[in-house]
């Protein structure tokens, strides 16, 4: 038997391994694709497009940092290539900040082969190019989040290979142009939140039967649909809310098995809808037809849609009453809110996880409702309706609740201690223009810390206001408003950190506003109004010091208006005040707005010099009560100041000339005091009404507001008492010169002539007398 040598298995294992090594390594470098080089001319084209751009712009972003001569363009960021040509098919520089327009010329219109562009979010601006024609390539092009402007051209239409377009969120106008007809294969097609108008946009949309989602909302469109919808059996999505569609409800639609999302809110559809022809098998989760002309009443024929979440037919003009219209509603959201239905809520509504009902004409709950489960009833709004009598006693079932709205009826009676339970978890809770009474249970806000806005003005509620509030660790809004509350003024919520607006208005709060034995706080506060109560004493000079959120503007969120942003705009925070002089109801409350409202108490002393330092406030009114001294210089400070109202009060002394600086103060009132002194000049002044100045004795200088003398120009005594000593003595001789100086001028001329003239015709007129003749 012959042996082999242990060395011999050995060199003849790494050759084998040595050429699998090389075998693998040149079948990796085939389908590397480093063998593909970017071609100069892709690689030149995507470095004229970077060099277009801004330099401090392009050389900090990310995306464009790997942009270079000396590394392939195919590994670029955002850049992908054909594996076998190397040429550049594919763009994404989403998001990346481009801070430019696109040039004609651009070298990113010489990237021929490219089949995906996005660009969506670059901070684009100007006009599309016709160029962007020459990409017939393209498949995918995303514009979207931009802002530019203009025609969309026609030559877009030459791109007939695209099955996804998005222009969405940009300010492009015009016409749609005809050519859009001739992009048959696509399938998403975004335009929405531009300004679109198109008379033609049926004939378009006839063409682009391979829809699946079709989004052209919150443009200009004013046409009608295409008579038979139907034919887009592809489409899932469909939204055309916010423009001016018009004509009936297009019942062909519905005939779409495929369609999940349908959304013709905001138009001008009008009619009776009906979906008798609804396929047997629809996927429809969501319907929105709120805010059009649709009347009648809603038809049982919806039961057809058996997957059915969301339902919104508000801002209609539905008639009847609700029938069992959906079989299944578990955590379903249904807005039938601002129509005109009437009747008993029925109890399978309980199932509902949303269930706004507002404005409408409803008046009592089905006895199956008050038995039922009411454990998914998650936003309940019930206003402006026509319910009568003491809460229902399922209220206090209502768990986990976020939004209670039951403002605008007529419930009364107290406001039962099982409320507690539903308050647990509660985020709105609006009971105002209600007929409750009584005292509200102590303990009844004891574990509501999510509670962020509670309003429970118009009511006759009495008695001390809960401390059991300062557990409301999120409350923004605290609106006690028109009922008979009679406590001391709640220092006790000057430490809660997120109360924006505070309104006492118009109860029986007595007693001093300032407790020295309590910190002041307030820092997050912008609105208060504790006016019409019966609040005394002073406020020291500090007072205002701690009140942050008047005197810089805090950061915000992206939202304009207070509200819990998890309601949308469903819910916002609202209240009532006097803006300007004249009671003002406030929908919607700007995050910028900044308002003190003191009036009709009896708070005496000097107003506090720590007001000037509210540079934040528009609003100010403390009418109405016994301030005293003079204005506080620190008052022409507040450079937003809109409306200022000192009337009714003992104030005293000069009015600042420095108001009339202050350019955005439009409303002033001064009347019912006792300056005095000229009124200021200034533009400010001079567009005040003439009341605003009347019953100050001492005051003067109104001939150019009301036209007329406002009181006689004061005596000399009168202004010699507003003088100093000194000034006194300087008038004295200046009127002592003015009153003797003609007269000892004019003695001296009548001197001369009667010493220079031989005085004849003084002689005539006054002969002597003949001493001889008067001797007889």
């Amino acid at each position: 038997m012959m042996i082999i040598p242990r060395q011999s298995y050995c060199l003849s294992g790494i050759v084998t391994l040595y050429f699998f090594f090389l075998v693998s390594l040149f079948l990796h470098t085939l389908a590397s694709p480093l063998l593909q080089f970017c071609g100069h001319g892709q690689r030149d084209a995507l470095l004229e497009f970077k060099h277009e751009l801004p330099v401090n712009k392009s050389n900090s972003s990310p995306s464009l940092s790997s942009w270079n001569k000396t590394s392939d363009c195919c590994f670029w960021e955002g850049v992908k290539c054909d594996a076998k040509s190397g040429k550049v098919i594919s763009l994404d520089l989403s998001f990346t900040s481009l801070n430019n327009s696109l040039k004609p010329n651009s070298g990113l219109f010489k990237l021929h082969h490219l089949r995906y562009l996005s660009l969506v979010g670059c901070n684009l601006y100007g006009e599309i190019p016709s160029s962007l024609g020459n990409l017939s390539h393209l498949t995918h092009l995303d514009l979207s989040d931009n802002d530019l402007v203009g025609e969309v051209m026609a030559l877009v239409g030459n791109l007939t290979q695209l099955r996804y377009l998005s222009l969405s969120n940009n300010k492009l106008s015009g016409n749609i142009p005809v050519s859009f007809a001739n992009l048959t294969k696509l399938s998403h097609l975004y335009i929405s939140g531009n300004q679109f108008t198109c008379v033609d946009f049926p004939l378009i949309l006839e063409n682009l039967t391979s829809l699946s989602v079709l989004n052209i909302a919150n443009n200009h469109f004013e046409s009608t649909l295409p008579r038979d919808m139907s034919r887009f059996h592809n489409l899932e999505y469909f939204d055309e809310g916010g423009n001016s569609f018009s004509g009936p409800f297009p019942t062909s639609l519905f005939m779409i098995p495929s369609l999940t999302w349908v959304t013709l809110s905001g138009n001008q559809f009008k009619g009776p809808i009906e979906f008798s022809n609804t396929s047997s098998s629809s996927k429809l989760q969501s319907l929105y037809l709120s805010q059009n002309k649709f009347y009648g009443p809603i038809p049982k024929s919806i039961s057809k849609f058996p997957n059915l979440e969301s339902l919104y037919l508000s801002g209609n003009n539905f008639t009847g009453s609700i029938s069992t219209f959906i079989p299944k509603l578990v955590n379903m959201f249904l807005d039938l809110s601002d129509n005109k239905l009437e009747g008993e809520i029925p109890g399978w509504l309980a199932g509902v996880s949303t269930l706004m009902l507002s404005r409408n004409s409803f008046n009592s709950f089905a006895k199956s409702f008050e038995v039922s489960d009411l454990s998914y009833i998650e936003w309940l709004g019930l206003s402006s309706n026509s319910f009568r009598g003491p809460l229902p006693s399922w209220i206090c079932k209502l768990r986990p609740l976020d939004l209670l709205d039951l403002s605008n009826n007529s419930f009364n009676g107290s406001i039962p201690q099982c409320f507690k339970n539903t308050l647990v978890g509660l985020r709105e809770l609006s009971l105002r223009n209600n007929d409750f009474s009584g005292i509200i249970p102590s303990e009844i806000f004891a574990n509501a810390t999510k509670l962020a806005l509670v309003d429970v003005s118009g009511n006759k509620l009495e008695g001390k206001l809960p401390e059991s509030l300062i557990n409301c660790e999120s409350l923004q809004l605290l609106n006690v408003k028109g009922n008979r509350f009679k406590d001391k003024f709640p220092s006790w919520l000057s430490s809660m950190t997120s109360l924006h607006v505070l309104i006492l208005r118009s109860n029986k709060f007595y007693g001093p506003v300032y407790d020295p034995h309590v910190s002041i706080g307030f820092q997050s506060l912008k609105v208060i109004d504790i006016s019409h109560n019966d609040f005394t004493g002073t406020l020291p000079p500090f007072y205002f010091w701690t009140w942050r959120e008047m005197t810089i503007s805090s950061e915000e969120d992206g939202s304009m208006y207070m509200g819990d942003p998890g309601f949308g705009d469903f819910y916002r925070l609202s209240m009532e005040m006097v803006n300007k002089g004249v009671d003002t109801k406030f929908d919607l409350i700007r995050k910028d707005f900044r308002a003190i409202d003191f009036s009709g108490n009896n708070i005496f002393g000097e107003i506090p010099k720590s007001i000037g330092l509210l540079r934040e406030l528009h609003l100010l009114n403390l009418s109405g009560n016994a301030f005293a001294s003079n204005i506080p210089q620190s008052l022409t400070k507040l450079t937003k100041l809109e409306a200022l109202d000192l009337s009714r009060n003992q104030l005293s002394g000069q009015i600042p000339p420095d108001l009339g600086s202050l350019s955005f103060l439009s409303t002033m009132n001064f009347s019912h005091n006792n300056f005095e002194g000229p009124i200021p000049k200034g533009t400010q002044f001079q567009r005040q009404n003439c009341s605003a100045f009347m019953d100050n004795p001492k005051l003067y200088g109104l001939e150019d507001i009301c036209g007329q003398t406002h009181v006689l120009n004061p005596k000399p005594q009168e202004t010699e008492d507003l003088l100093e000593p000194e000034e006194q003595q300087v008038i004295s001789w200046i009127a002592a010169a003015i009153a003797y100086g003609p007269g000892v001028f004019c003695g001296f001329v009548i001197g001369h002539i009667f010493f220079t003239h031989k005085h004849d015709w003084f002689m005539e007129m006054f002969p002597r007398s003949n001493p001889r003749r008067s001797a007889r």
